[in-house]
């Protein structure tokens, strides 16, 4: 008898169900029975795919399309987890050996304060003799080529970010992400690449990203381990060291353009079409309230810079951000930056309290860098009282997600407002929400312009004018879309025909 009541064996002229270690594979449909070996004799517990059995006719084989993704599923599989070490040898390595045994020599040689005086090139020009004779010191000849390169390694030691400059001098380059002292990446054209520069050590490390932070008043140790600074071409720049960093001091550095980006020129790169431009630059210029959306490095902050082109020269502008990267070309611009806490936890400047002392200064735009929280409140009220041509940037993967956030965050503050109020604040003081991603090829795309009409019931009204399609992908990984111009009326159009820009907009929108 069983512990279900029933014997064991036949029951009824049936034999019974075996108990569940002793159930056996199904065999049907005229397959073999299996051979492989179980895991615990040795054999694989999941054996690679047999591409070849896949490709055969009939039902059972696969498209060539299908092969080929498991191909690449395959290949990403085998791939991944590959260290990448940008520790190199050869001639910058040799030059990068002798520079640590110069170095000291010629710190003794030289006056730091002197030298902290004169330019790259003049203190090249300094060094040269005293080189020279160090290297005799050392019994070290060198070549002109290696002379000129050891010179170069110096100067940015004693005056720049020493092996960063290399890098930022790269037009090319448009992000830097040191994860350590061992391990660099760059951005290039949408795609990250390991670097061919090195670190001396976590010390050297932490020394240049010191350097950094302190230029413009911050600091970073074990007690502020994070800091957000900016170099002095405006690049934006994010330090975190140990503890929090388990690999070590890391930095990741946005570069900006020197040469600012219009919309045209994003339009020529193919970022969005020339009907998008159009209705772009007539909300800009016809102070629509703005709302930029999209996900990091998705060109959130090139876009603000290129929308503020259109802003009327005559009109006062207040920026306002966490560490100061935007770069308008507008004579009456004042930019206003956050300030952290001093060692005792006091001090701190927010963005929301500079949103409210920007309402005191006369602004006819106000426009934040990044909304992160409770400041949204504060830069809805704005836009709602009179600073039309207000815009703002913040991460969401949608415009209808960049609207559910927005309410977030205000709920996030210590206001108490019910949430249809909030909604219905979001409602009329946004009118134009910009959504920019970053695809997979590494291109930047306006993917959705979408207006906010208002409020039915307890929802946000939007309608889209425009919007990216993908339809396709090359052979050498370039995706290929179709903006489309949905056709609307666009909502707006009388705001626009205050400025007399309606009819050019109604047939860009069209």
């Amino acid at each position: 008898m069983s512990a279900f009541g029933r014997r064991s064996g036949v029951s009824g002229g049936q034999p019974v169900r075996p108990a569940f270690g002793v159930a056996r594979p199904m065999q049907g449909g005229g397959l073999a029975p299996r051979t492989e070996p179980r895991a615990e004799e040795g054999g694989q517990q999941f054996p690679p795919i047999d591409m070849a059995s896949l490709s055969g006719d009939g039902d059972v084989g696969m498209s060539g399309a299908t092969v080929d993704a498991m191909q690449r599923l395959s290949d990403r599989q085998n791939s991944s987890g590959e260290a990448g070490n940008s520790r190199v040898e050869g001639f910058e390595s040799s030059i990068h050996k002798i520079k640590e045994q110069v170095l000291p020599r010629l710190l003794e040689r030289v006056d730091p304060e002197a030298a902290a005086t004169l330019g790259k090139d003049e203190l090249a020009e300094e060094f040269r003799p005293i080189i020279g004779e160090v290297l005799a010191e050392l019994k070290l000849t060198l070549n002109r080529r290696e002379q000129f390169a050891l010179e170069k390694v110096l100067v940015d030691e004693l005056l720049g970010l020493g092996p960063l400059e290399e890098l930022l001098a790269d037009p090319n380059v448009s992000d830097i992400m040191v994860n350590g002292p061992d391990q660099t990446y760059v951005e290039r054209k949408g795609k990250l690449e390991l670097a061919q520069v090195q670190f001396r050590d976590e010390e050297h490390l932490f020394q240049i990203a010191q350097r950094i932070v302190n230029s413009v008043g911050r600091r970073v140790d074990q007690t502020s381990p994070l800091a957000d600074a900016r170099l002095k071409d405006g690049s934006r720049v994010n330090v975190i060291v140990p503890p929090l960093s388990l690999r070590g001091t890391a930095i990741s550095i946005r570069k900006f353009s020197a040469k600012p980006i219009t919309i045209d020129m994003m339009a020529g790169f193919g970022s969005m079409s020339p009907k998008m431009a159009t209705a772009l630059k007539i909300a800009g210029a016809s102070r629509f309230n703005v709302v930029i959306s999209g996900g990091t490095g998705s060109g959130k902050t090139t876009m603000l810079n290129a929308l503020s082109k259109m802003i009327d020269p005559g009109e006062r502008v207040l920026t306002i951000e966490d560490a100061a990267e935007l770069r308008l070309q507008q004579p009456h611009w004042l930019p206003l930056e956050t300030r952290p806490a001093n060692l005792e936890g006091q001090g701190e400047i927010s963005i929301r309290d500079l949103v409210k002392n920007a309402l005191r200064m006369r602004p006819d735009r106000i426009i934040l860098g990044e909304i992160r929280g409770s400041e949204c409140f504060d830069m809805l009220a704005a836009m709602n009282t009179g600073h039309d041509g207000s815009m703002c940037t913040l991460h969401a993967n949608s415009p209808r997600e960049a609207l559910a956030r927005m309410e977030n965050m205000v709920m996030m503050s210590d206001i108490k407002v019910p949430k249809e109020a909030i909604s219905r604040q979001i409602a009329d003081s946004v009118e134009l929400i910009i959504q920019v991603k970053r695809l997979r090829d590494g291109s930047r795309r306006v993917t959705n312009v979408t207006e906010v009409i208002g409020m039915e019931g307890p929802v946000i009204v939007t309608q889209e004018l425009f919007k990216f399609e993908y339809l396709d992908e090359s052979a050498d990984g370039k995706i290929i879309g179709e903006y489309r111009s949905m056709g609307l009326r666009p909502y707006t159009l009388e705001k626009a025909k205050q400025f007399g820009f309606d009819q050019a907009y109604l047939e860009a929108c069209l």
